[in-house]
């Protein structure tokens, strides 16, 4: 009987052990959730964070080069050497995580799809979208979008889905690179880009000048 009485007693004592422990072990709060809730709100570092002054340069500079006084054509044996240098100071900015804004991304996507390999077209692509994410949802950036995605396309030999992409061979006629099905005008519109139609009817009008 006496060895029954303090078998009880200590299942009971456990018992009591566990309900005074386990709400503690469900109210600790995670590493990161402390972080958070201490973080001073006036910390430099807890607000948002500012364009980076090189990359709005460089998307400038590209931009610039592109834009030839009146009556001049672009001298490519300048410009050329100018985007392979902005190209690679880019990326290694990307690879040190220095793109930290909307406009960031789009500054260095500007440059990336002045390259001529695929990877940079679709690297562009994919930086478009994330300007869009963090706030830079206009038409020319959604247009953008879908013109990064439609350049892919075309420098991996695959149809374009938008029809933003027009090439001419040998001095040729200006003709649209062929656009697959998948897209309706809607999305299109959706997107900033003209109807296939209207794309269409601006082809003929190239080739008429």
């Amino acid at each position: 009987m006496l060895n029954t009485n303090r078998l009880l007693l200590f299942l009971i004592t456990i018992s009591l052990w566990e309900i005074a422990v386990r709400p503690l072990l469900f109210t600790i709060e995670p590493a990161d959730a402390q972080s958070v809730t201490r973080q001073n709100p006036k910390d430099p570092a807890a607000q948002s964070p500012k364009d980076n002054e090189e990359l709005k340069r460089l998307g400038d500079e590209d931009q610039a080069d592109r834009s030839p006084a009146e009556g001049k054509s672009i001298d490519w044996k300048i410009v050329s050497p100018r985007d392979k240098a902005r190209l690679k100071r880019v990326k290694e900015l990307y690879a040190q995580n220095l793109l930290r804004t909307a406009n960031d991304y789009d500054s260095a996507a500007i440059i990336l799809q002045h390259s001529d390999v695929a990877e940079d077209f679709l690297l562009a692509h994919e930086f478009w979208v994330v300007a869009i994410i963090k706030g830079k949802n206009d038409p020319e950036t959604r247009s953008l979008v879908a013109a990064s995605e439609d350049r892919f396309l075309m420098n991996i030999g695959r149809p374009q889905r938008f029809g933003t992409q027009f090439r001419s061979v040998d001095n040729g006629p200006i003709q649209l690179y062929p656009v697959g099905p998948g897209v309706t005008d809607e999305l299109r519109r959706l997107m900033g880009v003209h109807t296939l139609a209207e794309i269409k009817a601006h082809e003929a009008e190239m080739n008429r000048k």
